[in-house]
């Protein structure tokens, strides 16, 4: 069996929104079927991720969003909203793997710096993200690393519009009080590095 090669993580920019966009997209249909509209992720979902992740990274400010790349191109990233909620911290607003690459430590490392990113850049060092209540396995992947489920809601539809999604999907907010958790940094070290 060939060895595989680790990946090389680093910032994202502007150049990175059509691979992004391609990986978001392949991820949502493996996903995310059932929950959001068969017509939606087979005809436009590209489309809405392209558009998605291009404002993204053209306006980066108040958000990190870090890429996994090897030899072979992109095969992950995460994207964190700094800050983005007075109760419960940053928000992991994307984290996905290409499918081939799943469960080779990609997904815990771009975690991790995400949770860097919140340590080094935010007020707080809270952060959260939504799962699907379908996605066992992402789930499981969560509670493994410290996430613990604290809230359900319906998922919101996306693009704000009703007909993509698939029925009323439920959605599970994933917390961790403390993002340093899962750098190995100590909160008391905050007040050294200022």
């Amino acid at each position: 069996m060939p060895l595989v090669e680790a990946p090389r993580l680093r910032a994202a920019g502007p150049a990175d929104a059509e691979q992004i966009a391609l990986l978001h997209a392949d991820s949502w249909r493996r996903h995310y079927r059932g929950a959001y509209a068969d017509s939606f992720l087979d005809e436009d979902v590209l489309a809405d991720r392209l558009v998605a992740w291009s404002s993204r990274l053209a306006a980066p400010a108040g958000a990190a969003t870090i890429v996994a790349t090897d030899d072979t191109g992109l095969v992950g990233f995460v994207h964190v909203v700094l800050d983005e909620d007075g109760r419960w911290g940053s928000l992991v607003d994307n984290l996905h793997i290409a499918h081939d690459r799943r469960r080779g430590g990609i997904g815990t490392a771009l975690l991790t710096c995400g949770a860097q990113a919140i340590v080094d850049r935010a007020a707080c060092w809270s952060m959260y993200l939504w799962v699907l209540e379908q996605n066992a396995a992402a789930q499981r992947f969560y509670r493994a690393l410290g996430g613990t489920c604290v809230e359900t809601a319906p998922v919101p539809a996306p693009g704000g519009i009703p007909a993509r999604l698939n029925g009323a999907p439920t959605g599970f907010r994933f917390a961790w009080p403390d993002a340093s958790a899962l750098t190995g940094e100590r909160a008391g070290d905050r007040g050294a590095r200022s």
